[in-house]
């Protein structure tokens, strides 16, 4: 049998959103020939055990503990015989449609190797997905307090490609990697991902191959899925914010030197200090006490963290 479309799926935790995953896939399965397999990280939820009884037709890999996003993909696309590999979140479903939309798309473009959709929250607004490669500039301000206090500045509308329309396909540099469909004869070229990112930016050094080797990478807003984000990484916040920092200097170190990654950790210091005595103060004034106290505590973790270098 040939197969159109390898789906994989890495399942932490989310056993409801999971369903819904898989149940947006299988009315797609009429179109296209389409295999599935789900790398559960140890969830301990009932989640693998959902996916065995409730879609038989699915493979279920079952690790014994959370391997991360990256090798647990791998896990499921070293397995995978279609012509092309859709990487997709548990907390992502594809609206009627898009799978086909994404299979065609790259069937009558020969030299792109990943294409993504345009991403929807679940009440229908637009998720921003498109990015150009991030800069130096970008490292330090995307995600920290200088975002927050100047977020249109013209490095990160730059960043996240203000200046066009989400309505028209387009070359970008990289995508959100909630949903991806790789041309699986690049993927074997230039290699699956780096599992040395646990979790975060394995899609942006993909990606960032890719380009290097001449594929292209393009938005298709014609596909359409609803992403719920974050379905496993809000189960523990200290973990996601440690996670992400980790993948950042890592990105940093690997594409910008060394150098440049031991700058953005010794930056991240004061900027956890920053956030910490905000904080505190707003807790000190009896703003929202609980919350106060477990931002704190995400902090406290982020700048431990930094820290240790």
């Amino acid at each position: 049998m040939n197969v159109d479309l390898s789906v994989s799926i890495v399942s932490y935790r989310t056993p409801a959103m999971l369903r819904q995953c898989l149940e947006s896939i299988s009315a797609e399965r009429t179109g296209l020939t389409i295999e599935v397999a789900v790398v559960d990280n140890a969830s301990g939820d009932g989640s693998a055990e959902m996916v065995a009884e409730q879609f038989p037709w699915v493979r279920l890999i079952r690790n014994q503990r959370n391997r991360g996003f990256a090798a647990a993909h791998n896990q499921a696309l070293r397995r995978a015989s279609g012509r092309y590999w859709l990487v997709l979140n548990s907390d992502a479903a594809p609206l009627p449609g898009a799978l086909r939309t994404l299979v065609d798309f790259l069937d009558v473009h020969p030299g792109m190797a990943v294409v993504g959709p345009r991403l929807r929250y679940p009440d229908g607004t637009v998720q921003p997905s498109r990015r150009r490669f991030p800069t130096l500039a970008t490292l330090f301000l995307e995600s920290t307090q200088l975002q927050r206090f100047s977020p249109s500045n013209p490095v990160l509308r730059r960043y996240y490609i203000a200046d066009r329309s989400d309505d028209e396909p387009q070359d970008v540099d990289w995508l959100v990697g909630a949903c991806l469909c790789v041309r699986a004869a690049a993927g074997q070229q230039v290699g699956l991902f780096d599992e040395r990112f646990f979790m975060y930016s394995e899609e942006l050094d993909w990606c960032r191959r890719f380009r290097a080797a001449g594929w292209r990478v393009v938005y298709v807003p014609a596909a359409e899925v609803i992403h719920f984000e974050g379905g496993s990484s809000r189960l523990d916040l200290a973990a996601r914010d440690r996670r992400f920092q980790a993948s950042k200097l890592r990105y940093a170190a690997k594409w910008h030197g060394a150098w440049v990654a031991a700058a953005l950790r010794a930056y991240l210091v004061p900027e956890y200090v920053a956030r910490a005595v905000e904080e505190s103060a707003k807790l000190a004034l009896g703003s929202r006490a609980a919350e106060r106290r477990a931002r704190l505590r995400v902090i406290g973790s982020a700048l431990r963290n930094a820290l240790r270098g």
